[in-house]
């Protein structure tokens, strides 16, 4: 597969029409036909059902879609990694991290790292931990800080000396909110909304001596953003880390942490023996020095 003609099928996608198609990508719609008709013979799959007026991708077809858009953009970050400007250091680093106090942090990083290498830009994803590794692996991601734990044998990583308490998000009046703790006696009698990672649930199983069933999930989740809404409709209340919450902290809204305490750190972590643009290997290098410093 052409990374020119993957560029084809994500327009063809796009527009649900080939004639528009064409338009937007100034070929012919004969030209235009024949490359598609002859990637799916390449892929051996039918990647549109065509209908009068518009086309709509097959399963094949998302499934190419997903995939096609993550090569157009690794391609793209590997060509911006390869060139050089005269000697100024340039490139893209792309870099996640959870939803965290950590983010302050990073902010502050990037910031002071701009400061220094005007001609370098960031690619940020803001994910949870399991997408995070994910795009590691694949290549997508140069950086990700990580709630612990991670795998030793996958990742390299520095760990961060920023602390997370877990806890439970409550509505501003309800009769828990006034607490300086919460146990898993009053959490077995709210509806919650829990992270879907499994790890997080076998953790928090552990942590507070109950299984699953035991508690009131209504809504597992990957971001805490739209759990948010639903606290404020009073359909579940999230289990989530303090600084998920504090970096938008809302006057409505107050974090209880569990009893008893529990504790998470943090990791900035890197695929092992993968091969950094120098642009990543300063920005590696900046944030080691500003945690020695």
């Amino acid at each position: 597969m052409e990374l020119r003609v993957l560029e084809y099928f994500i327009m063809i996608a796009k527009e649900g029409n080939i004639t528009r198609a064409a338009e937007r990508l100034h070929i012919t719609q004969p030209t235009l036909s024949r490359q598609l008709s002859d990637l799916e013979k390449e892929l051996n799959t039918q990647l549109f059902i065509r209908g009068k007026r518009s086309i709509v991708l097959t399963e094949s077809g998302q499934l190419l879609m997903q995939r096609a858009q993550e090569l157009i953009n690794l391609a793209a970050k590997t060509e911006r990694d390869l060139l050089e400007s005269k000697g100024e250091l340039i490139g893209t680093i792309a870099i996640g991290c959870v939803e965290s106090e950590a983010s302050r942090f990073l902010a502050s990083w990037m910031k002071g790292f701009s400061d220094k290498q005007a001609c370098v830009v960031f690619d940020l994803v803001s994910a949870n931990g399991d997408d995070l590794r994910e795009k590691l692996d694949r290549g997508i991601l140069d950086l990700a800080i990580l709630l612990e734990p991670i795998e030793s044998a996958k990742y390299d990583s520095i760990r961060l000396d920023i602390k997370e308490r877990w806890g439970i998000l409550l509505p501003r009046n309800h009769p828990y909110a006034s607490l300086d703790h919460i146990n898993v006696e009053q959490l077995k009698t709210l509806p919650l909304s829990l992270s879907r990672r499994s790890i997080v649930q076998d953790e928090m199983e552990r942590w507070l001596s109950v299984s699953r069933d035991e508690l009131n999930i209504i809504v597992t989740q990957n971001l805490l953003t739209n759990s948010l809404l639903l606290l404020e409709e009073g359909i579940a209340f999230p289990l989530t880390i303090e600084g998920a919450f504090t970096i938008r902290p809302d006057d409505d809204i107050c974090f209880v942490p569990f009893h008893p305490e529990r504790i998470t750190n943090h990791v900035l972590a890197w695929k092992k023996n993968q091969v950094m643009n120098p642009a990543t290997r300063m920005f590696l290098q900046f944030i080691i020095n500003a945690l020695e410093a």
